[in-house]
């Protein structure tokens, strides 16, 4: 019996050590209930429905002219070109950035400047400028020869529309405007790798262009290919703007339709979805890409919508054994 005021020796050890292990079991746990959260869920789905009920119910989108151009001669034979000058472009570019890269970290100091300066020039000066300043190279050099300055005259003369005609002109403007950013990418994929690689590798004798082949680069890809990915996508966007020298690529051919036509919103959403069809495929091989290089990492971003969709459903666990053995 417990006198009235005083606690039992039970009460005091749970006042003392909090409450016993058998007394949490039978404790109900409530989550906690995100109001706000639902709210904000309930409405961006209304608006989403909006904006679908909007696509589907409006006749001014007119979805049966674009069931009838999406694949269309005319157009798929711009999608092709449009593929042509992106898988070109970032080639190049991407071989010039390494190299350029290189040279930006190489001890000449002749080399840093020159890379320097040539990605101060190409960086910092507009694609579409570029574009237009290839195109009409004939203006400043009619002809290109080939020979040995004030000796004699040139071996070879070659008019300079026959060297660079329009598509030439496309792929020079584009590639040289992205190996400018694919060399600062490149540049920092490399100073991303710890020091003591270096340091480790120099020890053993290995060469320098072994060292970068065979230990860096490798390493460096963890951070070359995500920038790499975006700009990939990007070179697939920027090579609409070849339109302006007359390359018939995807965006110029519906444009030369709609003229005709004039049926200009559905031709412009036949190449938004070309474009979003051609982005998806992009970024589903860059995801596969960088799981490659990601191989023995413990870190890894969620990645976007898309990415952790591939995640789930390309990464296969083992099943757990009963017991708990794996």
């Amino acid at each position: 019996m417990t006198l009235p005021g005083l606690r039992s020796s039970s009460d005091a050890s749970e006042v003392e050590h909090g409450p016993s292990l058998i007394d949490l079991q039978q404790m109900k746990v409530i989550p906690r209930r995100h109001v706000w959260r639902w709210i904000g869920v309930a409405v961006v789905l209304l608006l989403v429905a909006i904006l679908v009920h909007g696509f589907i119910t409006n006749p001014r989108y007119q979805w049966d002219v674009v069931g009838n151009y999406l694949f269309s001669t005319a157009v798929l034979s711009g999608l092709v070109r449009t593929l042509e000058l992106t898988a070109i472009a970032m080639t190049i570019a991407i071989a010039l950035g390494v190299v350029l890269a290189l040279m930006r970290l190489s001890r000449s100091g002749v080399l840093r400047l020159v890379s320097g300066v040539f990605i101060w020039l190409f960086r910092g000066t507009p694609l579409l400028v570029q574009l237009l300043f290839w195109n009409f190279i004939s203006a400043l050099y009619p002809t290109f020869s080939l020979g040995i300055p004030f000796f004699g005259p040139d071996f070879v003369s070659v008019d300079a529309n026959r060297v660079i005609p329009t598509f030439v002109a496309a792929i020079l403007g584009l590639a040289l405007y992205e190996s400018a950013y694919m060399a600062e990418i490149v540049r920092a994929g490399i100073l991303s790798v710890d020091r003591g690689q270096f340091e480790a590798a120099q020890s053993l004798g290995m060469r320098r262009s072994l060292l970068m082949r065979k230990i860096v680069l490798p390493q460096a890809m963890r951070m070359i290919i995500p920038p790499t990915g975006n700009e990939t996508i990007g070179m697939l966007k920027f090579s609409s703007l070849v339109s302006v020298i007359g390359l018939p690529e995807l965006l110029n051919s519906v444009q030369l339709i709609y003229a005709r036509t004039f049926e200009t919103i559905p031709m412009l959403i036949v190449a938004t979805i070309w474009y979003l069809v051609v982005t998806t495929v992009l970024t589903i091989g860059q995801f596969f890409i960088e799981r490659h290089f990601g191989r023995g990492t413990q870190r890894q971003s969620p990645g976007s919508p898309v990415a952790q969709f591939l995640r789930k459903a390309f990464t296969f666990h083992a099943a757990a054994r009963p017991g708990g053995g794996s």
